[in-house]
């Protein structure tokens, strides 16, 4: 008979779990084989820029001239712990569930599987927010800070995590506009292509403009922008709003002398520890990017197992964790996670604040 509760039993079934659509982690932080490591600690690794020297002239029959390598940050680092859980009691077991008709013949021991699927949903998204919060502030922050809780979530006992993809203590991948997008109609354009040269001119692309739905208006009400168009002759911008699954709205293409970007609304949130709803974009700034700028990595889970009482190493992205009390009649479910978003490059997003 199979244990539905034991952690390999839980990790094959997790496989056949649909992830959470989480824009900005899968399209901006992907993560392969590689970045799943077999220890807690990951190695961040990330590059300066690319290589935009010219290979030197040599005299004929004089052999080659040395060249330097370009350079690369290597850290270590011990991802934060991420744990959510999940508690069953007896309770719930005799409670009807989601979905069960009025007068269900379910037993409690039939409910387990169904409740325990949904609680393993439930804590898998929750991760994915995580995530996908830590992908937002690599791209708008360039690091971020996290608070590590000892006891409830939002409590005063808590230690900071804090990780920044920059030397110093300013922040240089952030371009500052002479005027307010909403007051100046002319600038945005000129102020998107200066922010993609900050990145072109170091051999990095630029694709992608992200923002929020209060930029969107300012976007599509700017007089210079539908005046451009009205001009047939020119296809500078192409406005076509459509919705994808992941929550972003598509605005269309705009050509910034030369430069082609893709206009992104995210205006996909999630609710604080305090119990504030926030957006994962910070409201009136933007950010110039581009797809698989960089990357999630995985430290690996180690935890006692109940059914042995050994420790088990796990090397995997999600790592269920059952923790049974006979005596009190309790059973939890602990999702563990040790994620970590790093960019490839150093400062290759670059944002700022347009509305102000």
């Amino acid at each position: 008979m199979i244990n539905i509760y034991q952690t390999q039993t839980m990790l094959a079934a997790q496989q056949l779990i649909k992830n959470k659509p989480t824009f900005l982690r899968d399209r901006y932080f992907p993560t392969t084989d590689r970045d799943i490591f077999v220890t807690e600690d990951v190695l961040v690794e990330y590059k300066d820029e690319t290589n935009r020297k010219l290979a030197p002239c040599v005299i004929p029959l004089r052999g080659g001239i040395p060249v330097g390598r370009t350079g690369y940050y290597t850290e270590r680092y011990t991802p934060p712990y991420v744990a959510p859980e999940r508690v069953l009691t007896v309770d719930e077991l005799n409670k009807k569930q989601f979905g069960e008709t009025l007068f269900s013949q379910k037993k409690p021991a039939q409910r387990e599987a169904s409740i325990l699927r949904q609680d393993m949903i439930d804590l898998n998204e929750m991760i994915d927010g995580r995530e996908e919060y830590m992908a937002a502030r690599t791209l708008f922050d360039n690091g971020y800070v996290m608070r590590q809780y000892a006891d409830s979530y939002g409590g005063d006992k808590y230690e900071e995590f804090k990780i920044q993809f920059y030397d110093g203590s300013v922040n240089p991948a952030v371009y500052i506009p002479n005027a307010s997008w909403s007051r100046s109609c002319t600038t945005l354009s000129r102020d998107l292509y200066l922010m993609a040269r900050m990145l072109t001119n170091r051999g990095l692309e630029a694709a992608d403009v992200l923002f929020g739905e209060e930029v969107a208006d300012v976007i599509i009400n700017n007089e210079h922008i539908q005046k451009l168009m009205d001009n047939r002759r020119l296809d500078l911008i192409q406005l076509n709003p459509a919705e994808y699954p992941s929550g972003v709205v598509c605005y269309g293409k705009i050509n910034c002398s030369g430069v082609t970007l893709t206009l992104l609304c995210y205006p996909v949130g999630y609710e604080n520890e305090k119990g504030k709803w926030e957006t994962f974009i910070p409201e009136g700034k933007i950010c110039v990017t581009a797809p698989g700028v960089g990357r999630t990595l995985y430290g690996a889970v180690t935890q006692m197992e109940q059914y042995d009482m050994n420790f088990h190493t796990y090397v995997a992205r999600k790592v269920p964790h059952i923790i049974a009390d006979a005596k009190n009649g309790v059973r939890t479910l602990t999702m563990k996670a040790r994620p970590l978003t790093i960019p490839n490059y150093q400062n290759s997003s670059v944002t700022a604040t347009v509305l102000f």
